[in-house]
């Protein structure tokens, strides 16, 4: 269960990241914050990364092995990479529609599928 939790709570943590890190520039193509200065900009991200973080962390802690969970810390990192990417890609073509899914692209995510794989290769 431990390994579902973490899973779980990364992909959580992802959602929030990837607002933070690019939520505002779709908030500002939409005119909701396109007046907003830099400063406003960046704590208005830093509050939705504190979300991110409260998920982040508790994820780490227990998926890691030496806390008693299922994951090394190159198989948490790993993990959390491929989240982040499959994230991205969801949220981006989603709510940016210039952005389309390329064969590089595809080829790229192979690669990460198979950076899981020799991760997890004993």
């Amino acid at each position: 269960m431990k390994g579902i939790y973490t899973i779980l709570l990364l992909i959580v943590s992802n959602v929030f990241m990837t607002f933070a890190w690019y939520g505002h520039l779709k908030l500002q193509e939409s005119k909701i914050i396109s007046n907003w200065p830099l400063y406003a900009v960046i704590l208005f991200s830093w509050g939705i990364a504190l979300a991110e973080y409260s998920c982040q962390v508790p994820a780490n802690r227990i998926g890691f092995t030496g806390n008693g969970g299922p994951f090394s810390l190159m198989q948490l990192k790993v993990i959390q990479e491929v989240i982040t990417l499959i994230v991205f890609t969801i949220f981006s073509t989603l709510l940016f529609k210039g952005e389309t899914l390329h064969w590089n692209h595809l080829a790229a995510f192979i690669c990460l599928v198979l950076a899981v794989y020799f991760v997890f290769y004993k």
